[in-house]
C-alpha cells in the first residue's frame, strides 16, 4: 500500500483522470467495478469528480468539454512538476509538443497536456491544494502506469532529457521495456509496441488497475457494459487484462493482494 499526503517527486506519474461523454456513466461503471466513492466539486470546477477509496483519492472523472465534442474517451496520466514553465519549455526543446498550455486549476494546481515526440500523450502538473494520488499500490487503486510507443530510443531519449529519468532494462525476447526510475524508486515504464499491434493503435500512456481477482474483474466489465480486448493471462506480475468501460476508454486490469 502505498498513501502520499504531499506533492509526489517531479517526474513520477501523479494522477490519472478520465474525459468521458457522460460522467454519470462513468460513475455507474467504476462504483460497480472498483467500489469508489465520488465528490463533484461543484460547477466552478465543470463539476468534476473525484474518485475516493477509503476516504482518499485515487482517480478523477470530467466530461469532455463541448468544443471538443467527438473526442474519444480517455485516461491520461499525469506527471508531476514542481516548475510547469519549465518543464513544458524542455519539452518543446526536446521535440514533443505541448497539446494544451499551462493554466491554472482554480486553487488545486497548474496543468498542460503534452506529447512526446512519438505520439504519446500525456499530462502535467504542479500541485498547490491537489497533490495527486492518495491511495496507490493495492486492489481498486492504480498499482502501474507505463508508455507503449512506436520508437522506444527516441522515447527514451526524450523522456530521460525532460524528466531525467533513470531506466532499469527489463528487455527480453525481442521486446523492448525499461523501468522509470526517480531517485532510486521504479515508478512506471516504457515500452516498445508489439509489431502485431494493429496500426491504428496510436502510442500512449496506460494505467493498471488493482483487483483481487482479474477473471472475476473482467466478466463484471462485461456485465457493465465494457468490453475485453485483451482476455485475462499470467504475467510475473500478477494476472492482467486489457478492457475498455462502457464508454470506449482503454485500462488495464491486474491482480494484486491487499497487502501489496
Amino acid at each position: 500500500m502505498t498513501t502520499r499526503d504531499t506533492p509526489w517527486p517531479d517526474g513520477t506519474p501523479c494522477w490519472v483522470d478520465l474525459m468521458v461523454p457522460d460522467p454519470r456513466m462513468a460513475m455507474d461503471f467504476y462504483g460497480a467495478l472498483l467500489g469508489w466513492d465520488f465528490a463533484d466539486q461543484g460547477d466552478e470546477a465543470g463539476n468534476y469528480l473525484l474518485c475516493s477509496r477509503q476516504g482518499r483519492n485515487v482517480a478523477g472523472i470530467g466530461a469532455i468539454p463541448p468544443d471538443q465534442a467527438g473526442a474519444r474517451a480517455a485516461w491520461t496520466i499525469y506527471l508531476a512538476t514542481s516548475d510547469l514553465a519549465k518543464i513544458v519549455a524542455a519539452i518543446s526543446e526536446s521535440g514533443g509538443n505541448i497539446v494544451m498550455p499551462p493554466m491554472d486549476v482554480m486553487q488545486a494546481g497548474k496543468m498542460a497536456i503534452a506529447a512526446d515526440p512519438t505520439g504519446s500523450v500525456f499530462g502535467l502538473w504542479q500541485a498547490v491544494q491537489h497533490t495527486g494520488i492518495q491511495l496507490a499500490n493495492v486492489p481498486n487503486s492504480a498499482v502501474w502506469m507505463e508508455c507503449i510507443t512506436r520508437d522506444f530510443d527516441r522515447a527514451k531519449g526524450f523522456y530521460g532529457t525532460v524528466f531525467g529519468y533513470e531506466f532499469d532494462d527489463m528487455s527480453a525476447g525481442g521486446y523492448s521495456y525499461a523501468a522509470l526510475k526517480v531517485g532510486g524508486n521504479v515508478v512506471g515504464g516504457l515500452g516498445q509496441m508489439s509489431s502485431e499491434a494493429p496500426a491504428d493503435v496510436p502510442p500512449h500512456w496506460s494505467v493498471y488497475f488493482g483487483v483481487t481477482d482479474t477473471d472475476a474483474a473482467v466478466a463484471r466489465v462485461g456485465e457493465l457494459g465494457g468490453d475485453v480486448v485483451r482476455p485475462p493471462t499470467d504475467s510475473p506480475y500478477g494476472r492482467m487484462s486489457t478492457v475498455t468501460d462502457n464508454q470506449g476508454s482503454y485500462f488495464v486490469l491486474i491482480s494484486v493482494t491487499e497487502s501489496a
